[in-house]
């Protein structure tokens, strides 16, 4: 049964080694990988759970949901805030890692085996008389032999303990960097709150910008159609040309279709915004159309205010921030290198130890050993290992204090971005509210000009466009405004940025 076991753990080696683990042979065409199949069809039949879909999610049909209640959707159902929460708590987890090495080392070992062994034994021939006159061992001779057969039964149990004492250093280096990591994951996962909140927020308005497009368009090919009906009015009455006509038909089926465009447009964007939420496009979500409000918060403080808040709240920058202190504690970890470490060693052993020589009773006896050991270490020469692995953290502290820097005027140009767009944007909004009444009332007076024989069909033409356009600029300088201040607030930090109040406990 050993053998045959032996056997087959043998072939199954060979066929281990020698699995094919290819590469595709040319790059000029595709290939099909060995076990394709068997992954393809896993995943075919794969069931993700409810956590990992966001199906978890329940969505009412007939409610209609404004910005808020997406945010909060999204909150809870987009993959991201899951993967940036796992690995928060994958540092968390390495913070009492790390601060493991400050308790004992404790391990219990226990054995139990047999032993059979042999020792040759010769059978001598001894000269009685020479050896008795004139002893010498010459006198013996090896005439023969034989085994001397032993068999031992151990057993063993054995805890062993280790401590370390001392080591300048070097563990809370470990726990401190450790912690500077947790708190990179921490504001990670809070970032990534921050860019879900905004990508909603801006596919929100882009929607609400592809719906007022559309509307656009309608009011566009009402108006081409109305002039429509006015050229053909004039044509029934002699006072206009074929070619006019025409021309209007064009203009009426170029708005037709660009009601469609628009719509196509409105529906990409839904789909945009389903899944930056983080649900399927299949999902009937219904959305509130835009507000009317403009958010004006942002407009009562200056440009260096808001860059002081986003230099001391942005999550980048914490991130970076913690960056620099977990490579100074690098630093420390490994000067701490060059300085000896005291530690304590103990152990306590119970064995007992049964023998048989020739077949004979088992004989033996069983006893407890113990020691203590403080022992000190301190490495002598490592082939500059040491003093390379200090070059390489002192490096990488320059190159995260150099990132810092970096990110720090990074932020500093997109809150003044963002702060320029948000107010050119509150600026356009009045010009935009005139240019749109200024179009409709030339429109208005075009085309009544036209209908009495005043004007001409080109300026009724050149007129509806800049209605249409006018009407374009309206809708999008609105949206632009909700964008930027959604931007703006982004860029400083405060965009679903976590209360700074502490909790208050009870006291019992």
């Amino acid at each position: 049964m050993t053998l045959r076991f032996l056997t087959v753990q043998l072939f199954i080696g060979i066929a281990v080694a020698n699995a094919r683990n290819d590469s595709p042979p040319t790059p000029e065409k595709p290939w099909l990988p060995p076990g394709l199949p068997k992954y393809e069809g896993e995943l075919a039949h794969r069931r993700f759970s409810a956590a990992e879909s966001g199906s978890h999610i329940s969505i009412n049909p007939r409610k209609v949901y404004g910005l808020a209640e997406l945010i909060d959707i999204a909150e809870r159902s987009n993959p991201d805030t899951r993967v940036a929460w796992e690995r928060a708590r994958q540092a968390a987890a390495g913070v009492g890692l790390s601060e493991s090495a400050y308790y004992p080392y404790l391990a219990a070992s226990a054995a139990a085996g047999y032993d059979r062994a042999f020792i040759p034994f010769p059978t001598l021939r001894v000269d009685q008389e020479k050896l008795l006159t004139n002893p010498s061992l010459a006198d013996v001779t090896i005439v023969g032999g034989g085994s001397l057969v032993t068999e031992a039964r151990a057993y063993r149990a054995e805890l062993n303990a280790k401590w370390l004492l001392l080591d300048f250093g070097e563990r809370s280096a470990v726990v401190a960097a450790a912690k500077e990591r947790l708190m990179m994951a921490n504001v990670g996962f809070n970032g990534t709150h921050q860019k879900i909140v905004f990508q909603v927020t801006e596919r929100f308005y882009q929607l609400g910008t592809a719906r007022q497009k559309v509307l656009v368009s309608q009011s566009a090919l009402q108006a081409a159609q109305t002039v429509e009906q006015a050229v053909q009015a004039r044509v029934d009455h002699g006072l206009a040309t074929k070619p006019e006509l025409l021309q209007a038909q064009q203009q009426t089926a170029q708005s037709a279709f660009d009601v469609e465009a628009a719509v196509g447009a409105e529906s990409d964007a839904r789909v945009a915004l389903v899944e930056s939420i983080g649900l399927l496009p299949t999902v009937p979500l219904k959305v509130a159309d835009l507000g009317q409000r403009s958010p004006l918060e942002q407009a009562n403080r200056s440009v260096d205010q808001l860059i002081e808040q986003a230099l001391s709240q942005r999550p980048d920058l914490v991130a970076k921030l913690a960056n620099v202190h977990a490579r100074e504690d690098e630093i420390r970890k490994a000067r701490a290198e060059y300085y000896p470490k005291v530690a304590v060693d103990a152990h306590v052993t119970e064995s007992e130890l049964d023998v048989s020589i020739a077949g004979s009773k088992f004989f033996g006896d069983h006893q407890p050993t113990y020691g203590v050991f403080v022992t000190a270490s301190v490495p002598i020469f490592d082939g500059f290992a040491r003093r390379h692995q200090l070059e390489i953290t002192e490096a990488e502290l320059r190159a995260a204090e150099s990132e810092l820097a970096g990110a720090r005027d990074g932020a500093v140009r997109e809150v003044w971005k963002a702060y320029t767009d948000f107010k050119t944007a509150l600026r356009k909004q009045d010009s935009a509210a005139k240019l749109l009444t200024a179009s409709q009332n030339a429109f208005d007076a075009v085309l009544d000009s036209y209908q009495h024989g005043l004007s001409t069909y080109p300026e009724v033409v050149s007129a509806e466009r800049n209605l249409t356009s006018a009407r374009g600029v309206s809708h999008d300088t609105q949206s632009a405004i909700f964008t930027s201040a959604a931007a703006l607030a982004l860029s400083t930090g405060e965009l679903a940025r976590p209360s700074t109040q502490m909790p208050t406990r009870s006291r019992r």
